[in-house]
């Protein structure tokens, strides 16, 4: 991602054909086997396989155990080495990364503010097909907001679930597991804020 002057991001990133690639070095860079952290993620080494040569997309949820088990947050996994520079992120230069379509539900997250060590904020927006989401729950530590910019889903919260509608907003902590499905017709758009950013 290049900038100008004004420390201004240009120039498209689509991480979408990286994250198999991506979850390749990280493995390999800690020197695990694909049957160690196909087992702490609770998967096989043929799905693990498959990410990892680009063959298939995780969901939410499944990119969120293999980076558990790679000791790394989603965030660094995309970590660009021009990002701490950024002040500026122009909409067709966002890291966006293609998630697992169920059924043909797909979702898709952007970037909002690049991963670097100096932020303490971690922000993405979550676009998500009818009948799409999480596809389970995630936890990590610290605490986040979110607000439904269009569409409805339900959010799951450990055992409650809660409807949220257009312009609602939500904040709990992130310990507590949580996870989210679009309920209506349209696609849904949620922007998140976590701190400290170990998403």
């Amino acid at each position: 991602m290049e900038q100008d002057g004004r420390g201004v991001a240009s120039g498209a990133f689509d991480a979408a054909m990286q994250v198999g690639t991506r979850l390749r070095h990280a493995r390999l860079t800690i020197g695990a086997r694909l049957k160690d952290v196909a087992e702490a993620a609770s998967c096989s080494e043929s799905l693990l396989s498959k990410l990892e040569n680009n063959k298939i997309r995780p969901s939410l949820n499944m990119l969120s155990r293999i980076c558990d088990a790679l000791n790394l947050t989603i965030g660094q996994l995309f970590e660009t080495p021009d990002s701490e520079q950024t002040v500026v992120v122009r909409e067709d230069a966002r890291v966006v990364v293609n998630l697992d379509p169920v059924q043909g539900k797909g979702m898709r997250m952007e970037r909002l503010i690049p991963y670097t060590k100096g932020h303490l904020l971690q922000s993405t927006m979550h676009i998500i097909a009818p009948g799409g989401g999480s596809e389970g729950v995630v936890t990590h530590d610290g605490e986040e907001v979110g607000y439904l910019l269009s569409g409805a889903i339900e959010l799951l919260l450990g055992d409650r679930v809660f409807r949220i509608n257009a312009g609602d907003s939500f904040i709990y902590r992130s310990e507590i597991p949580h996870g989210y499905r679009n309920v209506g017709d349209e696609e849904a758009r949620i922007i998140f804020v976590n701190t400290p950013p170990t998403f």
